[in-house]
C-alpha cells in the first residue's frame, strides 16, 4: 500500500506543528520541507476542516494544532486523508465487473490486511512521532538556527 502525497504532507505538517508548539506560518513549513506553498495550503485547509488544525487570520494570525498531539491517532488521520481508489475493483460495488466476485478470497484477505494496517497505526499518536531520541534531530532540521 502506498500513501498519497496528501497524507504524507498531512503527517509532516502535523509533525511540524507538534514540534513548534504554537503559531506558525505556512511559509515556515514550505521552507523546512521544500514543499510547494500551494500544496501545503490545500493540506492546511483540509486539516482545519477535519479539526486537526486551527487557522487564525489577520495580524498575529497563523496556524496551530487544534488538538493535543497525544490525541491524534495516526490511523484515524490516514483514514481521513487518504482518497485513493479501491485497492482492487471488487471493493467498489458501483464499478465492480469482476466475474469471480463473491467466489474469491482475495477481497477478504486484502480487507483483513488493510484493517491490520490501520489497526497498527491506531496504536500510535502524533506525540509519539515527535518524541524520544529523534526529537532533537527533527528540531535541528525543521528549525535550524539563523545563518549569520
Amino acid at each position: 500500500m502506498t500513501l498519497s502525497l496528501f497524507s504524507d504532507y498531512s503527517l509532516r505538517l502535523l509533525m511540524y506543528a507538534a514540534i513548534k508548539g504554537g503559531l506558525f506560518q505556512i511559509e515556515e513549513v514550505t521552507e523546512a520541507y521544500g514543499v510547494s506553498k500551494n500544496h501545503l495550503a490545500k493540506v492546511v485547509q483540509a486539516l482545519a476542516k477535519l479539526g486537526y488544525l486551527e487557522t487564525r487570520r489577520g495580524r498575529g494570525g497563523g496556524i496551530l494544532l487544534a488538538k493535543e498531539p497525544a490525541a491524534i491517532r495516526l490511523g484515524a488521520l490516514i483514514r481521513a486523508t487518504e482518497n485513493q481508489p479501491a485497492m482492487v475493483e471488487c471493493f467498489d460495488p458501483a464499478t465492480n465487473t469482476c466475474p469471480i466476485n463473491g467466489r474469491c478470497q482475495l477481497k477478504g484477505f486484502l480487507a483483513e490486511a488493510m484493517k491490520a494496517f490501520y489497526d497498527s497505526l491506531d496504536q500510535h499518536t502524533l506525540a509519539e512521532l515527535v518524541a524520544g531520541r529523534h526529537r532533537k534531530g527533527l528540531e535541528r532540521i525543521l528549525f535550524p538556527p539563523p545563518v549569520q
